[in-house]
């Protein structure tokens, strides 16, 4: 099945050799820019940020950087497609082509107990075959995995037999609270049953897009923020995003570089009981790296008045 190739680096408009750090910034500025909930434009804002999520889902991932450079100008190569060519192939994922040929995995997998993966033989043969199960991945924003929604997918697969190529389309129910790497089963959505078996189930692996301000872990929603040094020695009152919108969050007086701060209920839900994960707060004390004579001045006064002695 054809694909199209994906340069990833001009996506976030990178060098190839670019380090880690810089594609995470890069990603970030891109993210904000595109991001549906702020971009004017939001129907090709919303393309270009899968895009944009794409290339971060490849080149932030080291061993998914290495295997994309290793494919490199060859990638259409005979020898390197048939070492990634996938008998099946989804739509409405939010993944393109090429990354479901090379990158999500896309597979039968579950052969039925008792039958090889060819044609029944012996004992077996002409006897009701069970459809293999399938498995792939599916790209959830994390608005959407904190209020539910319903996806078209379409699915190909190719007949072994017949070489024949058989696409249907369904619709998936994602639900609040679908956490990254859960599961869902779609009954029946399988490969086609073989004699008059019943299909397989297809298996959809949630995979949160990267957001520009939070990360998850399970139903924990994690942000971080970077704090002046006077407002973590002194305390504080910032707004913070959430995806309920911006709230108010105190810093205490002597918060530390690194520590965290909790805000319960801000995270995802945890499924049908309504409970939600917390959020959490990574401070990060950001010292400026220019300051003009009077600030010099401050400093100075401020060093030769404190008793402060970090390394007594």
């Amino acid at each position: 099945m054809p694909a199209q190739f994906k340069d990833y680096y001009a996506t976030l408009g990178v060098a190839r050799d670019a380090s880690a750090d810089d594609i995470k910034k890069a990603f970030r500025k891109l993210a904000r820019q595109y991001h549906p909930d702020t971009a004017k434009d939001k129907k090709s804002a919303e393309e270009k940020f899968k895009e944009i999520n794409e290339a971060n889902e490849v080149l932030g991932d080291p061993e998914k950087r290495k295997k994309y450079d290793t494919l490199g100008a060859n990638w259409q190569e005979p020898q390197a497609a048939a070492a990634h060519e996938q008998d099946v192939h989804f739509g409405g994922t939010g993944f393109s082509d090429f990354f479901e040929q090379y990158f999500s995995g896309g597979s039968r997998y579950g052969f039925p107990q008792g039958f090889d993966e060819g044609i029944p033989t012996g004992a077996g043969k002409g006897r009701a075959r069970r459809g293999h199960d399938i498995e792939g991945d599916i790209l959830v924003t994390l608005e959407e995995a904190m209020h539910g929604t319903q996806r078209p997918i379409s699915l190909q697969t190719v007949n072994r037999q017949t070489g024949a190529v058989q696409t249907h389309t369904f619709e998936v129910r994602i639900p609040p609270g679908a956490t990254d790497g859960r599961r869902i089963r779609v009954p029946g959505q399988g490969e086609p049953g073989h004699n008059g078996g019943e299909a397989g189930d297809l298996y959809l692996r949630v995979r949160h897009a990267s957001h520009p301000d939070f990360t998850t872990r399970e139903a924990d929603l994690h942000h971080e923020l970077d704090v002046a040094p006077w407002e973590a020695v002194l305390g504080a009152e910032v707004i913070v995003p959430t995806l309920d919108g911006s709230i108010k969050l105190r810093i205490p007086a002597g918060t530390e570089d690194r520590q965290q701060l909790r805000v319960r209920g801000k995270g995802l839900p945890k499924g049908k009981t309504g409970e939600r994960g917390d959020f959490f707060v990574t401070i990060n004390v950001v010292l400026p790296t220019q300051v003009s004579d009077d600030e010099r001045k401050l400093w100075e006064q401020l060093r030769n008045a404190s008793t402060f002695k970090p390394r007594a």
